[in-house]
């Protein structure tokens, strides 16, 4: 068996024990199985509840929004070949809650469910666009655009939390934008799912061409890989995964920066080889940092954006040490 086999399986089995165990967690000492029995069988006991309307959609969401998020980080990194590339790092995060935010504030949402998805996909296609206009700068470039994409969407998040008439309405607004699946529902996963799908589907389909992209773009042209149509594919996949994750667990970052680095020794340094990896290690990662936030530390659960962001940023600072001294 093949060190990446290996690899794949591995993280595969984690994330089938981590989502049984995300579905175990819980105050309520509840059977998995008989919840999950009485629930198919249309049975309306306790534990069907519990685990249907409250477990089930938050182990789905953690596992989707997880793997969405390693593998546009892994899909980014490919195309622009700089291992500091991700959603959260770049600011595309940022833009989508941003977007979101502002159809909360306005009350759009309110009077038209699909405004939320769009809205965030909308800040986070906006925002991916423009950084893929940046590329050809170098990795200093990059970095510097993700900055300046960070720091202006929350200057106007903090703007538009400002303007918010109501104090509560403030609260709800900033408990969202520290990422949290407390409150995930069947809805919720109903909203988000085609857009994790559809946008997983997109990034998937571009392996080949980001192997061919690591020989120089006029190469990959050469061999017949169109440049500027694995650029849409890779802007409208991440915009769809971010936009749509952000939509319904707010702001969840450096997952898509953390798995690809940790798994690249194990997988390969080809990105197509990196995708599926990064997807699976993205998905038990943010199921295992779920599962972190609800031990009864403190009164209140931690927030998941936070936890991830302790995770990440020693990764995202060991990169920058690592590129120290590269020509940018």
């Amino acid at each position: 068996m093949s060190r990446y086999v290996l690899t794949v399986a591995v993280l595969g089995a984690l994330v089938l024990a981590l989502a049984i165990l995300s579905l175990a967690a819980g105050p309520a000492g509840i059977g998995v199985v008989q919840g999950l029995s009485d629930m198919l069988h249309g049975r309306e006991t306790i534990a069907a509840t519990i685990i249907g309307q409250i477990r089930l959609p938050r182990m789905i969401l953690a596992l989707l929004i997880g793997g969405t998020l390693g593998l546009s980080g892994a899909a980014l990194q490919g195309l622009v070949r700089n291992p500091l590339a991700d959603p959260g790092v770049l600011g595309i995060s940022g833009c989508g809650a941003l977007g979101a935010v502002l159809v909360f504030y306005t009350g759009v949402s309110a009077v038209w469910a699909p405004a939320l998805p769009l809205a965030a996909l909308s800040g986070a296609g906006l925002a991916t666009l423009l950084l893929l206009a940046l590329t050809r700068g170098g990795t200093l470039v990059l970095v510097l655009a993700g900055a300046a994409l960070s720091s202006m969407s929350a200057a106007l998040l903090a703007l538009t939390l400002n303007l918010v008439p109501s104090p509560y309405a403030s609260y709800e607004i900033m408990h969202w934008l520290m990422g949290s699946l407390s409150r995930a529902s069947l809805h919720d996963v109903l909203i988000a799912t085609p857009g994790l799908l559809i946008g997983s589907a997109l990034l998937f389909s571009t392996g080949r061409s980001l192997d061919a992209l690591t020989l120089g773009e006029d190469v990959a042209q050469t061999m017949g890989f169109p440049l500027r149509a694995v650029q849409w594919r890779v802007v409208l996949g991440t915009a769809l995964a971010v936009g749509s994750g952000v939509a319904v667990a707010g702001g969840i970052g450096f997952v898509g920066l953390v798995m690809p680095h940790l798994l690249r020794p194990l997988a390969g340094a080809r990105p197509s080889r990196l995708l599926l990896p990064s997807a699976l290690g993205g998905a038990a990662l943010l199921l295992a940092a779920d599962l972190f936030v609800r031990l009864p530390v403190s009164g209140a659960e931690l927030q998941l954006g936070v936890v991830t962001s302790l995770i990440g940023t020693p990764v995202f600072f060991w990169q920058v040490w690592r590129l120290r001294g590269r020509p940018v």
